[in-house]
């Protein structure tokens, strides 16, 4: 006999879901590079270059991998990726310490700079691996009710991982960057730990509608009445198959096959976005489980290059301000001051950084309990969500295109954490019900790629846009850049004339930022479109 199903309140779900955020909170440490990265090229003497490939190595590894992992953890569960995450992120974290530790005032020799590369790799894959593993196991322990919310707060803990870990070390180890990098590697591993233990897949408890296979969507609700219950009455080995007194009294609309022919509960006309159909315990009858559309499908599919395209000039524009939020920061700073501080000019740049992580975590949050009001509430597709984020892109990129003194930069940073939190919240969601729920991790992996193509194209464009500005002499005029020098960073690259650095450049994220918003409209229309042709062909299908 099978042990019960635990309910939706359950402590064995409750305790899933506290270890996949724990999980997920461990994984997003990539966020926090940028606090050390200056110390790391101060101590090792690093040039730009080399640091902007130590830390390319580390969004490799968490977006590049992402289609690897998915297919482990769909095909194999959570522990293989849960021991790999572990090991990567203390060899990772542990051996940039060891070379921080040992390099201080000597030239960083080329072997050493290829093992920092590859650290910096393995945490970006640990991470990415933690991640598919807290929502994949979260996704299919909670029905679709709920769904929405409960991802986003195991995607809010990947959020907060970097403000998280800055302020412990911070608090305890003011001013220590190696004693940063112990608590990263410590700190880290120790959820992967504790997610062997805790993190499993909870079975869903017993769904209404025709076996549960539905997944509660609206479009596919069954159709009360008549021979209807004979199709969607739960069965045992005691039910009988036909209830003669039913036929009787009430003459069926339906067709029943011969006995040799397998019975379709539901229509090939509503099964859309390539669902698959399953066969029930009983008889072996078909029985539609929702979409389930991976591999090579996934790659034909429109839907898929529509998410796509959203998601790589969204998460395109939000990597690259992250990225160079501390430069920001620095020019607008330096603007017009001659009493350059340096000290105080970190402290800026370690208060958007504080605001990015905090903004981030909560967008992840807001946005699935949004995403689960406008489904359940409004009755509206959760792509419509889409159209939310992208407001939040546009916006916050016109805030920073009028920010002018960097006691404002907040604002802008601010609106960037909550839209590029709320990117990454819903977008699990959206693959869900468009890909199917069978293969989420291999599928979110293959979208995960999109941050690869708009962040490279939006941070060169960026950089180069810096590096045009840059002051090309610093010895005539009261700069900051002679502190640079003297801490170890190239000065060529340092550019310190306000927002005339990089204006240009937020004025083309803004456009493309506008450009998801009308995909995301379309992204919704056409999401709602399907759903009602499905409504009509059920209706239709009954009247048969």
């Amino acid at each position: 006999m099978e042990p019960p199903v635990p309910a939706l309140f359950s402590a064995p779900r409750m305790l899933t879901l506290l270890g996949s955020i724990l999980v997920s909170l461990g994984s997003g440490t990539n966020y926090i590079y940028s606090a050390y990265a200056p110390q790391l090229g101060a101590r090792l003497h690093l040039s730009h270059t080399q640091l902007n490939v130590i830390g390319l190595a580390g969004n490799v590894g968490v977006y590049l991998t992402g289609p690897i992992w998915g297919r482990v953890v769909d095909s194999r569960g959570p522990r293989m990726p849960l021991v790999s995450a572990l090991a990567c992120l203390l060899i990772g974290y542990l051996g940039i310490k060891r070379i921080y530790d040992d390099g201080a005032g000597t030239a960083l020799s080329f072997v050493h700079l290829v093992i920092l590369i590859a650290c910096s790799f393995m945490t970006g894959t640990a991470g990415n691996a933690g991640l598919a593993v807290a929502i994949n196991t979260t996704a299919k322990s909670f029905p679709e009710t709920s769904r929405g919310t409960t991802t986003g707060l195991v995607l809010s803990g990947f959020g907060l991982s970097a403000f998280f870990f800055a302020a412990v070390a911070s608090i305890a180890f003011p001013g220590d960057t190696s004693a940063l990098l112990l608590v990263l590697g410590l700190g880290t591993a120790l959820p992967m730990l504790l997610g062997l233990v805790i993190v499993r897949q909870i079975p869903l408890p017993p769904a209404s509608g025709i076996e549960g296979g539905l997944h509660g969507r609206e479009e596919y609700q069954p159709i009360p009445g008549g021979d209807a219950a004979v199709f969607i009455r739960e069965n045992d080995s005691n039910t009988s198959l036909i209830n003669p007194t039913e036929h009787e009294h009430a003459p069926s609309n339906y067709h029943v096959p011969e006995s040799s022919t397998a019975v379709e509960l539901v229509p090939d006309g509503i099964v859309s976005r390539g669902s698959s159909v399953r066969r029930s315990a009983s008889r072996g009858k078909p029985v539609h489980d929702g979409p389930n559309i991976y591999g090579k499908q996934l790659w034909l599919t429109p839907d898929f290059y529509l998410m796509f395209m959203i998601m790589a000039l969204l998460s395109g524009t939000g990597i690259m301000y992250i990225n160079n939020v501390g430069s920001i920061s620095q020019a607008l700073y330096a603007k017009g001051n001659p009493d350059y501080d340096e000290l105080e000019a970190s402290r800026w740049q370690a208060a958007q950084v504080s605001t990015l992580s905090l903004c981030n975590f909560i967008g992840r949050i807001l946005i699935g309990l949004i995403a689960d009001f406008t489904r359940f509430r409004l009755r509206l597709p959760r792509a419509y969500c889409f159209c939310i984020v992208s407001t939040l892109f546009v916006i916050s990129q016109l805030s920073a295109i009028g920010v002018t003194d960097v006691a404002h930069l907040w604002k802008a940073t601010a609106l960037l954490g909550l839209a590029y939190g709320s990117l990454f919240g819903i977008s699990p969601t959206i693959v869900i019900e468009w890909f199917g729920l069978s293969h989420l991790s291999e599928n979110w992996g293959y979208v995960s790629l999109s941050p690869l193509v708009g962040g490279n194209l939006f941070s060169l464009m960026f950089g180069r846009n810096l590096d045009s500005h840059a002051s090309k002499d610093d010895s005539e005029t009261h700069s900051p850049l002679s502190l640079l020098t003297r801490a170890g960073l190239p000065s060529e690259h340092q550019c310190f004339d306000g927002r005339n650095c990089y204006v240009s450049t937020l004025y083309v994220t803004a456009m493309a930022c506008l450009i998801a918003l009308g995909l995301s409209v379309w992204a919704g229309i056409r999401d709602q479109r399907k759903t009602s042709e499905a409504k009509r062909e059920v209706v239709w299908e009954a009247d048969v």
